[in-house]
């Protein structure tokens, strides 16, 4: 298991503003992994009405079931790793571990694995790399009949962040466009 605290500011991108920022970076194809995020919560919302997030990640060669809950400053990760068996396994049966350590933090929210059902999915092709205000990541995702751009920067102290990611978008000119977690995204082009 892995819990983390993550802090992250985003927006939106143009597909103008995201082809900039990958010549900027000098990205390539090869630089790029392709993830599908499975999102989870009970019939009447409980995770998202406590402001909690939950989904299974899916890369390549393994997967994560990860429940993201509020914290002091940006929200806690509680994450179990799972081999690429599993992760199969579990999205083909719509269902999450029913034992582990999110299993024991979504107990603190009186919810169990039988409660849960798989409400939205979304793929994303990410490239992800550090540079000197945080962890940067540049995103392209697919859901429902959607397709958008984002662009998240995870840092360590909210404040220091706060002023980076503004600098950031001033640096490639990008005006900020408010982004929703992508489950919001997701569970909103359901409707």
């Amino acid at each position: 298991m892995s819990q983390q605290n993550e802090i992250e500011f985003k927006t939106l991108l143009t597909k103008d503003d995201y082809n900039r920022i990958v010549q900027y970076y000098q990205l390539q194809d090869t630089d790029f992994h392709t993830q599908k995020n499975c999102y989870f919560d009970t019939f009447d919302q409980k995770l998202a009405m406590n402001r909690c997030g939950l989904r299974i990640r899916q890369f390549a060669n393994y997967g994560e079931l990860t429940l993201k809950t509020p914290a002091k400053v940006g929200l806690l990760e509680t994450t179990d790793q799972l081999n690429i068996e599993q992760t199969e396994q579990l999205i083909n049966q719509q269902k999450i571990l029913t034992n582990g350590h999110v299993a024991d933090k979504l107990a603190e929210y009186a919810i169990t694995a039988k409660d849960l059902i798989l409400f939205a999915e979304l793929t994303t092709k990410r490239a992800e790399f550090s540079i000197d205000e945080g962890l940067l990541a540049l995103d392209e995702s697919w859901y429902t009949n959607q397709h958008d751009y984002e662009l998240e920067l995870e840092v360590e102290n909210s404040e220091k962040g706060k002023q980076d990611f503004k600098m950031l978008l001033d640096k490639f000119d990008i005006t900020y466009r408010p982004a929703k977690n992508k489950i919001e995204r997701a569970a909103y082009a359901q409707q």
